[in-house]
């Protein structure tokens, strides 16, 4: 081992290119793994778009996080010299007493989030392209939008490079241990030495880390896009927001404003249970159609020939709240997997957090949901 780092990351997907730019911009040592050349489409960092939003429906504690996002995602595109962000406002759509709308509204009170409440003929009025049952209600926030997930990686990995990070793209590291307090990465093509290591492997933690038990669960999503039937223009970024819609108790499926390149749209935690090497890729024909059906008969505008359809990987914890936390028996070694299919939007402040916690920086957010005490 020729070289010593202060940290070495292992995955460079959303959280893990963030947290290597951050450290390199501070003028840490960063050795980052990757068993892929990212941005690439085998995790869960893909699929062009990916939506931001404020009124947060999950929980209250996300709105101090997310806040701090937007400000480092605004940052990151001025260093990089590039859009990643598109505003298009956006809308929660379901019944009061749903726990979509009425989680978002509770955000939204509590912090002061700048929002309308829309019945649903107020919503056909100002926004004709969505078709709400009756009885439904909609918040529509202002700051909502659309962040490019390949070109934020790519940027955030290049930044990186840029100043100074080691990037080992296509050199899956194989398994790691402490010694001598820190830590041994190593891969096919060697041994790597860092005082501190940070696991952000997505689909593949469980399996870098199988001393613990850890409570996740890889799920099989689908998206697709479709050329829009009608309205085109009404269905564009500059005029039709990002929607989430709660079409029965519980359920969910997400609506993508066109960026160029078709309406996108996915049903939200309904995938099957599998694993990041076995994952089933192909699509079938009763998946697009799904979609196409919820498309036909909330948004029938959106509802053209089907353009694409892509898998994308979940990795859950029980509870859908993240997991950021030191290994319970190693504590040079720090375990993220903030994700439950709504992290994206975060990798700008997580990849800040990981970067506070392996320098000796307390994050000045509340992180206690996240812990694994209580979870394994």
């Amino acid at each position: 081992m020729a070289q010593a780092y202060d940290v070495a990351v292992i995955g460079l997907g959303a959280m893990g290119s963030a947290t290597s730019y951050h450290l390199a911009k501070r003028g840490a040592s960063v050795v980052g793994f990757d068993r892929f050349a990212p941005p690439h489409m085998l995790g869960s960092t893909h699929g062009r778009t990916r939506i931001i939003r404020e009124a947060y429906y999950e929980h209250p504690l996300y709105v101090p996080l997310i806040r701090r996002a937007y400000e480092n995602w605004a940052s990151l595109e001025r260093d990089a010299g590039e859009r990643l962000l598109h505003i298009t406002g956006g809308l929660m759509i379901g019944p009061p007493s749903g726990e979509l709308v009425a989680g978002a509204e509770r955000s939204a009170i509590e912090h002061g989030i700048p929002h309308e409440m829309l019945d649903a003929e107020g919503l056909r009025r100002r926004f004709p392209v969505f078709r709400p049952d009756e009885g439904m209600i909609a918040l529509l926030e202002h700051r909502a939008g659309l962040l490019l997930p390949e070109r934020c990686v790519d940027v955030c990995l290049r930044l990186a490079k840029g100043s100074g990070a080691e990037l080992r793209v296509t050199e899956p590291a194989l398994d790691w241990r402490v010694e001598g307090g820190s830590v041994v990465v190593h891969t096919d093509s060697g041994e790597y030495r860092a005082r501190r290591l940070i696991i952000s492997a997505g689909a593949w933690l469980p399996e870098l880390v199988p001393d613990v038990d850890l409570p996740l669960r890889v799920e099989r999503q689908t998206f697709h896009w479709y050329t829009p039937a009608s309205d085109a223009d009404s269905l564009r970024a500059e005029r039709c927001p990002i929607a989430l819609w709660e079409f029965e108790p519980g359920r969910l499926f997400a609506t993508f404003s066109d960026l160029g390149d078709g309406v996108k749209a996915g049903i939200h935690h309904e995938g099957e249970d599998t694993t990041a090497d076995t994952v089933r890729r192909t699509i079938s024909a009763a998946e697009d159609e799904s979609m196409r059906a919820l498309l036909d008969r909330y948004m029938p505008a959106a509802s053209g020939e089907l353009r694409e359809s892509r898998v994308c990987l979940y990795t859950n914890t029980p509870d859908h709240h993240f997991l950021i936390d030191t290994h319970p028996a190693h504590p040079e070694v720090i375990l993220a997997s903030p994700c439950s299919g709504h992290g994206f939007k975060f990798a700008s402040v997580i990849g800040e957090i990981l970067a506070d916690m392996v320098t000796g920086v307390t994050p000045p957010f509340d992180l206690s949901c996240f812990r694994l005490a209580g979870r394994v």
